[in-house]
């Protein structure tokens, strides 16, 4: 997945690991030594751009809905590869304290509705007659995952509990956006992402403490000690408490 330039490509390879990794047709030992490469291919399309250089995302018009979902997507297929990294690169490191079979069930099935989601809102691109690479996207995604590649509970803090939790804090206002535009198709594709994504940061969340524990440290402080040292600028509120609760993401993590 990681060295595959194909969206498509990156999506149908996840969703057949994962329906193989059920049937126990897959461990997560090779026979190889991994080379897990520290940026994943990308395709030539979408550009990659200063955030000020992306397109504004909009509800009212459809090239503002076309430019949200654009930049979902892009989100999305970053969030498969992260996934896929996350199990390359640290699986190695949970046989020591950890059961690393219970960590592959679980990231393969983050990677797999990551694609699901990327899959979701391409059609729906589709349903404006635009597609993925259409438009210019962040060329940021991928920082957070390579500053982190040398430290798993730095991994876990920055991506899913503060990058995907963020998915959580802003994908309300978005719903309720796009449902009071008439919108109602890609309210539907967002809220099932939604749904799953408070299932994710609870995955970080819980194998964030599992480290902590093997660390001997309080997960509090490390949550904040990763933040200071890996991540950009402040904490941008207000958060949604009520699935940062569902996600067993404690409220004081984040509090000032």
């Amino acid at each position: 997945m990681l060295t595959s330039p194909r969206p498509e490509d990156k999506v149908y390879v996840s969703l057949q690991v994962a329906q193989s990794w059920r049937q126990g047709k897959l461990g997560l030992k090779s026979d190889q030594e991994l080379d897990v490469p520290d940026f994943p291919s990308r395709p030539p399309h979408p550009i990659l751009a200063r955030p000020r250089d992306v397109p504004k995302r909009g509800y009212s018009s459809t090239k503002g809905r076309v430019a949200l979902l654009h930049s979902l997507a892009h989100i999305e297929l970053n969030a498969i590869d992260l996934a896929w990294d996350l199990i390359a690169r640290f699986s190695d490191q949970i046989e020591n304290f950890a059961d690393p079979v219970q960590f592959g069930t679980d990231w393969i099935k983050v990677a797999e509705e990551e694609a699901k989601h990327f899959s979701l809102l391409s059609h729906r691109l589709a349903d404006f007659d635009a597609q993925y690479g259409d438009l210019p996207a962040h060329g940021g995604l991928w920082e957070a995952a390579h500053a982190t590649r040398f430290d798993l509970a730095a991994r876990l803090a920055i991506v899913p509990m503060v990058l995907e939790a963020r998915g959580l804090d802003v994908s309300p206002s978005m719903i309720a956006a796009l449902k009071k535009s008439g919108d109602d198709e890609t309210a539907r594709v967002l809220e099932l992402i939604y749904r799953d994504e408070i299932g994710h940061v609870a995955t970080g969340v819980r194998w964030f403490r599992t480290v902590c524990a093997h660390l001997r440290a309080d997960p509090k402080q490390r949550f904040k000690a990763c933040l200071e040292r890996y991540f950009k600028g402040q904490l941008k509120g207000p958060f949604n408490l009520f699935a940062r609760n569902q996600a067993n993401f404690p409220s004081d993590f984040v509090d000032n």
